[in-house]
């Protein structure tokens, strides 16, 4: 599956736009969604000293999945393909490897 075909079958299960307030509803389950995978390694820091043997592969599977139904929404709230936001982002991140911008901060390096 591409990730426009995955968008296409996400957002049939998406309230739609017409919902008010679904952008803040879409933003805060990301947030949402974001924090349960850190609260996951949180645990993982508290409980086993970072092992990373410890991590539950098929929770965090799980947990990313709803990231990305949020990031798929949200994303054609504001009429985005996801492949179009991939690209873009892989076409960044080699612009700054190449100018050897990759570490630093900044949102324009």
């Amino acid at each position: 599956m591409n990730l426009n075909d995955y968008q296409e079958k996400a957002l049939l299960t998406a309230s739609g736009r017409a919902k008010h307030n679904e952008f803040f509803h879409l933003v805060l389950g990301l947030v949402g969604e974001s924090g349960e995978i850190a609260e996951k390694v949180k645990k993982l820091v508290r409980d086993h000293d970072s092992n990373l043997d410890k991590v539950d592969v098929d929770d965090l599977k799980k947990e990313l999945g709803d990231v990305l139904w949020y990031v798929a929404v949200l994303a054609d709230f504001f009429d985005l393909k996801l492949e179009d936001i991939a690209q873009a982002n892989v076409d960044k991140l080699a612009s700054r490897q190449k100018r050897g911008k990759l570490s630093g901060s900044g949102d324009n390096r």
